[in-house]
């Protein structure tokens, strides 16, 4: 059984930053294609990143627009972790944040509990 729990979130002032990890078990991480998501109250949840296994060595990136240039995902395979590393945080970053396992299609399967994240003006 997958298990993801993310810390680090927190209340930081516009244009400041966060790192978020995400600490797996269960699974053998090295191959596992993970990424971050977020929900805003009121709104769905949404994509941030995603780090996609290819077969060899290489890890596929994505970010959404809203967030590219400053924020950047990353893993320790060795330490089963991913990150959520987020620069020139704005208010409109506020949200819930969350890890997730994903599938060959990179629909999530498995999702951590989340940690929030507010941003202030």
């Amino acid at each position: 059984q997958v298990q993801l729990v993310e810390s680090g979130g927190g209340l930081v002032q516009a244009g400041g930053s966060l790192r978020l990890t995400c600490a797996a078990s269960g699974r053998t991480f090295t191959t596992l294609s993970m990424g971050w998501f977020r929900q805003a109250p009121g709104k769905d949840r949404e994509f941030v990143a995603t780090q996609r296994w290819s077969r060899g060595t290489t890890y596929y990136l994505t970010y959404a627009d809203s967030v590219k240039g400053r924020f950047t995902i990353s893993r320790d395979s060795t330490k089963n972790t991913l990150w959520l590393q987020m620069n020139s945080l704005r208010p409109e970053d506020t949200a819930v944040y969350y890890c997730a396992t994903l599938n060959s299609d990179l629909t999530p399967e498995h999702w951590g509990q989340g940690t929030q994240v507010t941003v202030s003006s």
